[in-house]
């Protein structure tokens, strides 16, 4: 089971390398002051709505050409594309679908990050039909260069780029990465290079899985000058928790990673730690970094190489990228979060669930 999407690609009739995006809403107030007084940045995306099937529904259908070689990945015909294609027309300020030539673009399954269903995304092209219309101000056309600037050097806030455009134009637009995610593991990457598995783990339900992360960036022109790194490497891993029977989805993780490998701990519950032994096997070159109450409540048996403690404001050097420690207690008396510099994203561990 599973909850089908509909995201649009307006082409730009007078620039082909454009497609627009839409601001979306903001969470709601809690009428909590402290909470409520942070305001976050505008989140850019691709329109998009629910895609509900057509249950016996009967009236004209949306024509979307499907290329032969695409047509198994999913059957169009069971749902109700223009009720989809309406909601999202209404928020840009059409008031229906106009006519037009509409192409199935791609089909891409999120990986079961639960307790909720996952969102499975069908990803349609097309060209708005009336350009007399004046777009309202939520929308604007960006091109993928442009969105890869807002993602890859963030500012305070600046405008943010959302998943949709992500998954379905820039990671695509990326081209071959050194280091790819095996095939047979589900995986959402975003933004570019920060890499999160859902692994099957010791979690507290309604969780059934805790979030591995991976960075591995290609190699980069390397910033760092005379900076003092507590360690150095080519790919970082965050928070190995899968219980014992994904332990062999772990190794084929671990074992496409370059040897130079450091493994970052938020803190020491199970299901953050119960795949060290899995890393250290498969590489025992690597490093764990945690905080100093974290590793003395790991077992030996679980990791018993090299390891740092961190207390937070040390940095970390990954193929000439920084990411920061942050002291973050609360959770754990050790709990760490790691704030990857250029992309201001900030690995938080159990402080951020649901």
């Amino acid at each position: 089971m599973a909850i089908q999407k509909l995201a649009l690609i307006f082409k730009n009739p007078h620039n082909d390398d454009e497609f627009l995006l839409v601001k979306q809403s903001h969470p709601p107030k809690f009428d909590h002051q402290e909470y409520d007084s942070y305001v976050d940045s505008d989140l850019w995306d691709l329109p998009s709505a629910q895609l509900n099937p057509l249950q016996g529904k009967s009236g004209s259908q949306c024509v979307v050409e499907v290329a032969e070689s695409r047509s198994e990945e999913i059957d169009l015909k069971e749902f109700d594309l223009r009720s989809a294609f309406n909601e999202i027309f209404e928020q840009i300020g059409f008031g229906a679908v106009e006519m037009g030539v509409w192409k199935y673009y791609k089909y891409v399954k999120e990986p079961a990050f639960g307790p909720d269903l996952p969102i499975q995304t069908v990803f349609i092209t097309g060209v708005l039909p009336a350009e007399d219309h004046d777009l309202r101000d939520i929308c604007r056309w960006m091109s993928v260069q442009s969105c890869l600037n807002w993602l890859l050097e963030v500012k305070p806030s600046s405008k943010r780029v959302g998943p949709l455009v992500v998954v379905s134009l820039i990671n695509d637009s990326l081209g071959s990465a050194k280091w790819k995610v095996p095939p047979t593991i589900g995986y959402q990457e975003y933004p570019p290079g920060v890499v999160l598995i859902p692994m099957r783990s010791r979690t507290q339900k309604p969780f059934h899985t805790t979030n591995l992360v991976v960075f591995a960036p290609d190699d980069v022109p390397s910033e760092s000058g005379d900076k003092s790194f507590i360690a150095c490497g080519d790919a970082l891993i965050v928070d190995p928790g899968c219980l014992s029977q994904f332990h062999e989805e772990l190794l084929k993780v671990v074992a496409t990673l370059p040897r130079r490998l450091i493994v970052f701990v938020t803190h020491h519950h199970y299901d953050h730690v119960d795949g060290l032994s899995v890393i250290q096997k498969c590489n025992p070159d690597a490093i764990l970094l945690a905080h100093e109450n974290t590793i003395r409540r790991i077992s030996k048996d679980d990791w018993s190489l090299g390891c740092t403690s961190v207390s937070g404001d040390e940095e970390i050097n990954i193929c000439g990228q920084t990411l920061k420690v942050i002291l973050a207690p609360g959770h754990t008396d050790g709990h760490m979060a790691l704030l990857h510099v250029n992309t201001h994203s900030l690995i938080v561990g159990d402080h951020c669930v649901g």
